[in-house]
């Protein structure tokens, strides 16, 4: 399992906890929206959908912010989370590839209030070039080292065919952008110290497919399944 340094350079947080630090982030938010100030391990964990033992287990990677007897205050640790996982401050994102996946996530509304400011549509298809989604203007793909530059990009998106997806990428880290969330069916090839998180619908949809198809046959659900629901494997 590789590692990631946090905000502070002398401590390690395992990849895994990484992954679960936006969970809890979540859950928190939503306790707070339902005006509740303090919270249980116990509690936070159940809301993240999380064991209680693997959530203070994490939480000790960031510090000591829970007070016995009385749990963990909800704003606070939501704010060190946030700065723990950088969305206490503004990241500009482009998104390159605006068909229908592509004009769902500039419409996704979660993007600003999570620290993320969409600054830029591109597309190579001059058909969508000009056309206004969710109030920013779709450019031309070959506009896009211009746009990094001006805005100090570090974060892109490919939600291109799989054909066009490397293409986008060596463009991208060609650029300077450090960081990519892709959506196309593709592995891409990086440089080391460019980070890539895949995201493939389909193989999501074919795991919970044989899930279900386990529950037909009377099979108990194996550690894939419990993994999957306490949040991942650590």
């Amino acid at each position: 399992m590789t590692a990631r340094s946090s905000t502070d350079a002398n401590r390690v947080i395992p990849e895994a906890t990484v992954a679960r630090l936006p969970v809890y982030l979540r859950a928190l938010t939503a306790l707070a929206d339902s005006g509740i100030r303090t919270c249980s391990s116990e509690d936070l964990a159940s809301a993240a959908g999380v064991n209680s033992a693997k959530l203070r287990k994490d939480l000790s990677y960031l510090g000591s912010y829970g007070t016995r007897g009385v749990g963990y205050d909800v704003d606070y640790l939501r704010y060190q989370i946030a700065r723990e996982i950088g969305v206490t401050q503004d990241w500009p994102v482009v998104i390159v590839g605006i068909g229908n996946l592509g004009h769902a996530l500039a419409n996704f509304s979660g993007f600003r209030s999570r620290g993320f400011r969409i600054v830029a549509l591109l597309d190579a298809d001059p058909e969508l070039v000009g056309q206004t989604v969710a109030g920013v203007q779709v450019q031309p793909f070959d506009e896009l080292e211009e746009t990094v530059r001006n805005h100090d990009v570090a974060i892109g998106v490919i939600a291109t065919p799989a054909v066009a997806a490397q293409d986008v990428a060596d463009r991208m880290v060609a650029i300077g952008i450090t960081s990519i969330l892709n959506f196309a069916p593709a592995v891409l090839a990086v440089p080391e110290g460019v980070d890539v998180r895949k995201v493939d619908l389909s193989i999501e949809l074919q795991i919970l497919a044989y899930h279900e198809q386990r529950k037909a046959n009377g099979a108990e659900p194996g550690p894939a399944a419990a993994a999957t629901a306490d949040g991942g494997a650590a």
